[in-house]
């Protein structure tokens, strides 16, 4: 008989590998984490929260501070109460049950780190995204992020095009671009002449997060607010954090 908590395990993960990647910095070391995590969980169950949550706490614990840490850079319970609450939209109080700490001692940590999101991590960055509306109000958050925004493409060609012109400190790039081509198809041929972090922006996360091939190490939900998009910008800017 199927045991459903290891099947709700299975569910959770791509939203596991979402949250690991991005906190480490890589798909290898983040999907990584994450296989160790589940099998963690698998032999040694956890009953007091939720296999989702489950999962969430046995990747935090692996995922280490660097050291030393970066100077200005976002203490490490800051960065995971970011990442729990705006990428991964979990209550405060479950994002603390995740990482073991008091409400009350999470929402303080919580609230310094996004205080401190509005001045660190700021670079220039290109927009990748087909529908000019969508387009506009993404510009509109980079800005509200404090980004300066280095160009906007349409299409694959016109990003590859931008890219060479004023190459960028982050790109920003939908998957889908209609009939201008295939974002991740632009972005492989940016990174081909040019360092630089990414990040993906879908409405179907899940799609990018299966493990089974090259995929990216930051991918954000649309529709998604200036906070969301400016954690994932801090931790594609910075590399995320170590995994011993």
């Amino acid at each position: 008989m199927p045991n459903p908590r290891r099947q709700d395990l299975i569910r959770a993960l791509p939203y596991a590998r979402r949250y690991a990647r991005a906190l480490s910095g890589s798909q290898a070391r983040g999907d990584l984490v994450v296989a160790e995590s589940l099998r963690d969980l698998v032999v040694l169950d956890v009953p007091e929260l939720p296999p989702r949550l489950a999962l969430y706490r046995a990747i935090s614990g692996r995922v280490a501070p660097q050291s030393p840490e970066l100077p200005g850079a976002l203490p490490h319970l800051q960065r995971k109460l970011l990442l729990l609450t705006m990428l991964e939209e979990l209550p405060l109080p479950d994002a603390a049950s995740v990482l073991s700490i008091p409400e009350p001692e999470a929402r303080e940590a919580l609230g310094a780190a996004r205080g401190e999101l509005s001045r660190i991590a700021q670079t220039d960055v290109l927009i990748i995204e087909d529908e000019p509306i969508i387009a506009m109000d993404i510009e509109e958050l980079v800005i509200q992020c404090g980004h300066r925004v280095v160009g906007v493409a349409h299409t694959e060609a016109d990003a590859v095009e931008l890219a060479q012109r004023h190459p960028p400190g982050l790109i920003l790039a939908d998957i889908n671009l209609g009939a201008g081509g295939d974002g991740t198809s632009a972005v492989a041929r940016i990174l081909r002449h040019h360092e630089v972090p990414v990040v993906f922006v879908t409405a179907y996360p899940e799609r990018l997060l299966t493990g089974e091939r090259v995929e990216p190490a930051f991918v954000i939900t649309k529709p998604f607010d200036p906070v969301t998009l400016s954690i994932a910008t801090y931790q594609a800017v910075t590399g995320g954090v170590r995994f011993p």
